[in-house]
């Protein structure tokens, strides 16, 4: 990962000064998997091949397993996830009146799991939360993302928004100038995607497992070599908030396998 930052980072100090290049227009916009390998994305498409899957039929054992004070299931109060969680991966994160600011959809599991069940909330990153995002997420497959900008969350899509254009790290580099200004180009024999984030929580194959959204984002974070942000942090929330909104339209397709 050094590697390549270093040679984008060449790329990009070797190029003409330039404004930055204006949104990619919709018809442009591709899921990530059109920039992965045939095997890759004929992986994603088995169910009975994607690793991820692994994942959601444990998040269907969590859904049905009562737990805390209350003794109740995700199901006791949502009933059928194929039907009560059809769509809901397609708004988060979303705005919650109890935090006033947005949360995203794992927060949102946890955030029941402590007011309904009366249970401890999972932490992040956890096989737990993971699955039951990835449960959750699945219910939604092939429904497009409809994020929509209220007034409520519109400071933070733009926050998000300006994490995404900001120059950090030692390499000085931003989320842009790789998935907006140069997608579809080589950097380091892999093609760069747009960074629409249509499949998460995903099956990465360099991690061997299921990992979410904010953890892809830190190791980004990483290879800018700036600071990642803590997990559950706002900025995180928001950067996640924009890329899906950014994203909106496209079909969820959760859970994903990526290189």
């Amino acid at each position: 990962m050094r590697r390549t930052g270093a040679i984008f980072a060449a790329l990009v100090a070797a190029a003409p000064v330039a404004a930055r290049a204006a949104d990619i227009p919709f018809d442009q916009r591709r899921s990530d998997s059109e920039f992965v390998s045939a095997d890759t994305r004929a992986m994603q498409n088995d169910d009975t091949a994607n690793p991820g899957m692994l994942a959601v039929l444990d998040g269907e054992t969590l859904w049905n397993t009562k737990a805390g004070d209350s003794n109740k299931s995700c199901a006791d109060c949502h009933g059928d996830a194929k039907v009560g969680m059809k769509g809901v991966a397609t708004r988060y994160p979303a705005f919650a009146a109890e935090f006033g600011r947005p949360i995203d959809l794992e927060e949102q599991i946890n955030l029941s799991r402590s007011t309904d069940q009366k249970a401890a909330p999972f932490a992040f990153e956890s096989k737990d939360l993971l699955a039951l995002t990835a449960y959750v997420a699945y219910q939604s497959r092939g429904m497009p993302i409809a994020l929509q900008e209220t007034a409520k969350l519109k400071p933070f899509i733009e926050d998000g928004r300006a994490i995404f254009e900001r120059r950090q790290g030692q390499l000085n580099l931003s989320c842009a100038q790789c998935h907006d200004d140069n997608w579809g180009k080589t950097l380091a024999g892999n093609l760069i995607p747009q960074a629409m984030p249509t499949g998460y929580p995903i099956y990465r194959l360099e991690w061997q497992e299921v990992g979410s959204l904010q953890r892809r984002l830190r190791n980004c974070l990483s290879g800018m070599r700036a600071a990642p942000y803590n997990f559950g942090a706002l900025s995180l929330v928001e950067l996640e908030l924009y890329l899906m909104w950014r994203a909106r339209g496209l079909p969820i397709e959760a859970p994903a396998v990526r290189p």
